[in-house]
């Protein structure tokens, strides 16, 4: 590996493994600013159920890539990427060594390893019959029209299953192959984290989104983009919107949002 490209470290693990502590003890430590690479946290309003790092610590250390855009504007994986990789280059070109920290999903992948989606640009009403079919019927037909994207999806993503369908109905042919690799000019240092007591932290972190008041910021994000705000149905919210529907308890709310979180960590 050429020794003269610039260092970028990534730090990556499931979901309520420690990160964000971690990643701040090490940032303090070696005099780093912290990329957060993380699918939500990029949304302004959704600090709870996203577990982002608090004011506190974001004043401690300077993170980026957080509250970039409202909920009811969302931003895909393509247009992230460039938005990353611009503020990575950025630090780079003032002689400091990005930290890249978040999960190994595809938005990570996106950008350590130059992940590139098909440029198809959303097709709206072709996204409002899909989001009107409903997300169970939406991820049976992505399984018939493209299996190899419908077994890295979760079956509850509404936003990447509507994408992988918007694209094959677009170009005909499906998102998985036509994703291709474009690794970046960067040398990268991973750093995995893992830890034996995962579903713990992760019971102990949902008990906390929901004593720290899901609930209210739920509330507040239905009154003010509505209840079919796609990011109030990812894991955590879909439950919040549950209690507060009085469809559940909020400790079967718990329950079933540790579950699905473990069940997501285990893809990770």
């Amino acid at each position: 590996m050429n020794s003269s490209k610039p260092l970028v470290i990534v730090l990556i693990g499931p979901t309520a493994s420690g990160k964000t502590d971690l990643a701040i003890e090490i940032s303090k430590h070696f005099n780093m600013r912290i990329h957060n690479i993380d699918s939500r946290q990029i949304y302004k309003e959704m600090d709870i159920g996203t577990a982002k790092p608090t004011k506190i610590q974001q004043k401690v250390i300077k993170h980026y890539l957080i509250n970039l855009t409202n909920p009811d504007k969302p931003i895909n994986v393509k247009e992230f990427q460039e938005i990353a990789t611009n503020s990575i280059n950025d630090q780079i070109s003032k002689g400091v060594h990005p930290f890249l920290v978040g999960g190994s999903g595809l938005y990570m992948n996106s950008i350590i390893n130059g992940f590139v989606s098909p440029e198809v640009p959303p097709q709206k009403l072709f996204r409002n019959k899909l989001s009107k079919l409903g997300q169970k019927e939406c991820w049976e037909i992505l399984q018939i029209c493209d299996p190899i994207s419908a077994k890295k999806i979760n079956a509850e993503d509404k936003i990447r299953t509507i994408r992988a369908l918007e694209v094959f109905y677009t170009t005909g042919k499906p998102i998985s192959i036509q994703q291709s690799i474009n690794p970046p000019p960067w040398k990268i240092l991973e750093i995995g984290l893992d830890c034996n007591d995962l579903n713990e932290r992760i019971l102990k972190r949902t008990k906390t989104m929901f004593k720290n008041g899901i609930i209210e910021e739920t509330k507040n994000l239905i009154y003010k983009y509505g209840v079919n705000l796609p990011l109030l149905k990812t894991i955590g919210y879909r439950e919040a919107i549950n209690v507060i529907k009085n469809n559940q308890k909020i400790n079967d709310a718990i329950e079933i949002t540790t579950q699905k979180t473990i069940n997501f960590a285990k893809r990770q």
